[in-house]
């Protein structure tokens, strides 16, 4: 394995640095020169590059400019933009067979009129291009509509989406190089990261023992629409509070953040890592693997007045809880300041511990 990054090597941990053929240093990751050299240089020194991978949303398009240019397999120029772009997606989406969320991508207030009389208020904004839910609204009324024209970014294309009312629950896994699934799981958002972001609130959310058959349903039907082949992927789907229907929200082919593979490995008891590279490396996946436990997530924020102390919640469930970390400040908003991850055969269990984390004063 050949990696390039701009850490020096000193400061890698000792089992990436063991992991490492050879390591490329740059200064700048942002720089496409420098990444094309490095990768020039391994090209020369070892011959056709077979794989390259960031697993990260921010490098896609980095990542398929070298792909593109070194004719690698994977993603390319000619695709990325489908993974990137949340109007594209819904071209998929249609072509999936799966309900999407009514959207308009007008630019003025006056281009919207048609699409704010069929979806009505609330209406949803956030960018067409990005992930994560940073300037992302819920817009309630016309004043706030006009607010937000008033003073969106330039520079920036936003969407504008009707407003649904109901819990997140993902499809996320691995889609080998014939486009077949080859392990999958379901995470559960209850709280939606849009208004854990805007209001600076915590989050939680919960890693499923099983998938629901409507999910598995809808996630392979848009994995075999967008035709995706060797990813980890990562389906957002409503499920609508109204009447139950799944509607698919976004794809991410990339691993799930905000510590959601540790999620997996803790109700899975499995390395998901090491299945992706065994898929990638040799075509070969473990199992089939079963749920043994629900997985919960759990965040503080630094500005919240909690009833039970760090120290009340070990003593209380400290058999439960599998990873407690500090969180850098760069993700604060969304993952919290701080957040545990707990794991149960019971739903009810673990749905108690966020309960009793999350408790305020008063």
């Amino acid at each position: 394995m050949l990696g390039i990054g701009d850490a020096e090597y000193a400061h890698l941990e000792d089992k990436l640095q063991l992991a490492l053929t050879e390591y490329y240093k740059v200064s700048d990751l942002e720089n496409y020169e420098e990444i094309l050299r490095a990768v020039g240089y391994f090209t020369h020194k070892y011959g056709k590059i077979d794989r390259f991978e960031s697993l990260n949303e921010y490098w896609l398009e980095q990542d398929a400019n070298i792909r593109t240019d070194f004719n690698i397999y994977g993603t390319k120029n000619d695709f990325v933009a489908n993974l990137k772009q949340k109007s594209k997606m819904k071209e998929f989406f249609r072509k999936s067979g799966v309900s999407t969320v009514q959207f308009s991508t007008g630019t003025t207030r006056d281009s919207v009129d048609e699409f704010i009389r069929s979806a009505g208020f609330p209406l949803v904004v956030k960018p067409d291009l990005g992930s994560g839910a940073s300037n992302t609204y819920k817009i309630s009324n016309e004043d706030e509509l006009q607010h937000f024209f008033d003073t969106k970014p330039e520079g920036v294309s936003f969407i504008i989406e009707e407003f649904i009312d109901g819990v997140i629950l993902t499809y996320d896994g691995l889609v080998d190089i014939h486009g077949e699934v080859r392990f999958a799981v379901s995470h559960l958002f209850e709280n939606s990261v849009m208004e854990v972001v805007n209001t600076d609130n915590h989050l939680y959310y919960f890693c499923l023992k099983e998938i629901s058959p409507e999910v598995e349903e809808a996630g392979r039907s848009i994995l075999k629409a967008f035709d995706i082949r060797e990813r980890f992927f990562h389906i957002e789907l409503f499920k609508s509070n109204k009447d139950g229907r799944i509607i698919a929200l976004e794809v991410n082919m990339r691993p799930p953040g905000a510590w959601m593979t540790d999620a997996i490995n803790f109700s899975y008891d499995i390395d998901v890592y090491k299945e992706w590279a065994g898929m990638i490396a040799k075509d070969e996946v473990g199992g089939p693997y079963e749920g043994k436990y629900y997985t919960g997530y759990a965040s503080r924020k630094r500005h919240k007045h909690y009833t039970h102390s760090h120290e009340d919640i070990y003593r209380t469930y400290g058999d439960k809880i599998v990873n407690y970390a500090e969180i850098e400040e760069v993700f604060s908003r969304a993952m919290g300041n701080s957040a545990y991850q707990f794991r149960s055969p019971s739903l009810e269990d673990v749905r108690e511990i966020v309960r009793y984390i999350q408790q305020e004063e008063g």
